[in-house]
C-alpha cells in the first residue's frame, strides 16, 4: 500500500470514528435521559483497547480495535438475568414510545451534527456559489435539443431558484431520473431570460444519467469553467509521463503537433487515444524540448481512457464575476444549514427509493475503499472540503439507519411499532427471522459497493 492511500486511509477512521461516535452518543444520551441502564458505550467492535467503568450504574466505556462501528448495550432481561429492583431500567419494561425515542436518536444526532457543521460553516464564511453558466454544448444531444446555448446562466428549474452550480446538478439527477423531464429558465448576457424544456424519454438512458460522472456527458453539455494552465503539479512515480522525463513545473504546449490550450484541452487529448503514442512538447525553465511517451489505457466506470497520469499545478479560480457571495447572521446560517440538510436528505430518500425501482443505477454505492479516497482528497483540499464531506457522510450515515431493515435502527422501530400495535412483541422466531433477513440484505448492498469500489479502481 502506498503513502497516498496510508494517508487516504488515516482520514477516513478519523471521520467514521468521530460520527460512529456522535451517532452512539445519541442512543447513549437519550437512554440516560429517560432512565435506561446504560451497561456498555463502545466506540469500535473487537478486542478493547482502552476501558473505563465509570458512575454510578458501573457503565463501561470502551475504545475498541476495529473503529468501522460501535453499539450503546443496554440492560435487557432478554440476553439475561435481571435483578427485580432494575426490571423497571430494562430495555424491554419501558414504554414503547421511549424505546422508539432511543432508537431514533443515532440517526437524529447524526443529523443534527451536520446541521452544526454547515451551520458553522455558514455563519464563519457566508455562502460562495459558483454561477451555473452553460459552456460547451455538444451537437446533437439533449442539452442542444433543448436549445441551451453557451453563455446563458441557469437561474431556476421546474420553478425552483437555483443559486449555483451545486443546485443545478442535483435538481437535474432529481427531475431526469424521476420524470425525465426539467424545465429550465435562463438569463442570457443581455438580462433577457427565456424557459427551455430539457428531456430524456428513454429509461435506459436516463439510468446512466446517473451513474458516477455521467451526468453532463449524458445530457451533453458543460458548465463554464475558467483555463487552468497546462502545467504539470504531480507526476505519478512510474506512470507514462514519469517514464518519458516529465516533471512538475513543465509546461505542456503541444501534443502530436497540436497546441494545447489549457489542462482540460491536455485532458481530452489524452483521455481520448489510449495506448497512443504521442509527442510531448513542453516548456521547462524557458527552454522548449519535446518526449514521445505511450497513453496508458485505464477503464474507468466501464470505459477505457487514455491517462498519462499527471495533475494540474494549479486549482480552478473562478473569477469574481462567477461566484456569488453572501454573509448570514447566526440565525440565517442556522435555517440555511437546516434547509440544505433536509434538502440533501430528502434527495437522497428518493434516489434510494429509485435506485431500488431500477430508475437509478446501482454503481452510486460506495463502499469503504471509495469513501477513504473521498476522505483523503477532501483532507487535501482544505478544512471546508473535510468538512463538506463529514456533512454528506453524516446525513448518509443518519438515514441508512432510519431504513427499515432489521438489524438498522429503522428495523428495530417497526418492531417496536407492531409490538405497540399489537399490545405485544413479535415473536423471538418473527425476530430472529428479521435479523437475518437483514444481515442478508446489508451483506448484498455491502457486496454491490465493494464490487463498485474494485470496478472504479482497476
Amino acid at each position: 500500500m502506498s503513502a497516498l492511500w496510508y494517508g487516504k486511509l488515516l482520514w477516513f477512521l478519523v471521520a467514521v470514528s468521530l460520527l460512529v461516535t456522535v451517532h452512539e452518543f445519541g442512543h447513549y444520551w437519550v437512554a440516560r435521559r429517560l432512565g435506561f441502564k446504560v451497561l456498555r458505550f463502545s466506540v469500535g467492535f473487537g478486542r478493547p483497547l482502552l476501558k473505563r467503568v465509570w458512575g454510578a450504574d458501573r457503565t463501561e466505556y470502551v475504545l475498541a480495535a476495529i473503529p468501522l462501528g460501535g453499539y450503546v448495550k443496554l440492560l435487557d432481561e432478554r440476553e439475561g438475568n435481571v435483578p427485580p429492583a432494575e426490571l423497571h431500567r430494562s430495555f424491554t419494561r419501558k414504554p414503547v414510545w421511549q424505546r422508539i425515542l432511543v432508537l431514533l436518536a443515532g440517526p437524529a444526532f447524526n443529523i443534527a451534527f451536520a446541521i452544526l457543521l454547515l451551520w458553522g460553516m455558514f455563519w464563519a464564511s457566508g455562502i460562495t456559489e459558483v454561477r451555473a453558466v452553460v459552456g460547451d454544448v455538444r451537437a446533437g444531444s439533449p442539452a442542444a435539443v433543448a436549445g441551451l446555448v453557451s453563455g446563458e446562466e441557469i437561474v431556476s428549474m421546474d420553478g425552483r431558484a437555483v443559486g449555483g452550480q451545486r443546485d443545478v446538478i442535483f435538481g437535474l439527477l432529481d427531475d431526469l431520473s424521476g420524470s425525465g423531464r426539467t424545465e429550465l429558465t435562463l438569463r442570457g448576457p443581455s438580462g433577457a431570460t427565456r424557459t427551455a424544456a430539457l428531456t430524456i424519454t428513454d429509461p435506459d438512458a436516463r439510468r446512466r444519467l446517473t451513474e458516477p460522472e455521467q451526468l453532463f456527458d449524458g445530457i451533453g453539455f458543460q458548465f463554464r469553467l475558467p483555463p487552468i494552465p497546462a502545467v504539470v503539479g504531480t507526476v505519478s512515480p512510474g506512470g507514462p509521463a514519469d517514464k518519458a522525463g516529465l516533471r512538475a513545473g513543465d509546461t505542456i504546449t503541444a501534443i502530436d503537433g497540436e497546441p494545447i490550450a489549457d489542462f482540460r484541452a491536455l485532458v481530452a487529448r489524452i483521455s481520448g487515444a489510449p495506448g497512443a503514442s504521442v509527442a510531448v512538447s513542453f516548456r521547462r525553465g524557458g527552454v522548449d524540448s519535446s518526449v514521445r511517451l505511450v497513453i496508458s489505457a485505464d477503464t474507468v466506470d466501464g470505459r477505457t481512457v487514455g491517462r498519462i497520469q499527471v495533475t494540474p499545478a494549479a486549482r480552478v479560480q473562478y473569477p469574481d464575476s462567477m461566484l456569488r457571495h453572501a454573509d448570514l447572521s447566526a440565525l440565517a446560517a442556522l435555517g440555511k444549514a437546516t434547509q440544505e440538510a433536509w434538502g440533501m436528505t430528502v434527495l437522497q430518500a428518493r434516489l434510494f427509493a429509485r435506485m431500488l425501482l431500477g430508475q437509478v443505477s446501482l454503481k452510486n454505492l460506495s463502499g469503504p475503499l471509495s469513501i477513504a479516497e473521498y476522505a483523503g482528497e477532501s483532507a487535501a483540499a482544505g478544512a471546508s472540503a473535510f468538512i463538506g464531506f463529514l456533512v454528506l457522510i453524516s446525513l448518509s450515515l443518519g438515514f441508512l439507519n432510519l431504513l427499515p431493515i432489521p438489524i438498522l435502527d429503522g428495523g428495530q422501530i417497526v418492531f417496536q411499532l407492531i409490538e405497540g400495535v399489537k399490545g405485544s412483541p413479535l415473536s423471538e422466531r418473527a425476530q430472529a427471522l428479521g435479523q437475518q433477513l437483514g444481515i442478508l440484505l446489508l451483506l448484498a448492498l455491502m457486496g454491490v459497493a465493494l464490487f463498485n469500489d474494485f470496478a472504479r479502481l482497476g
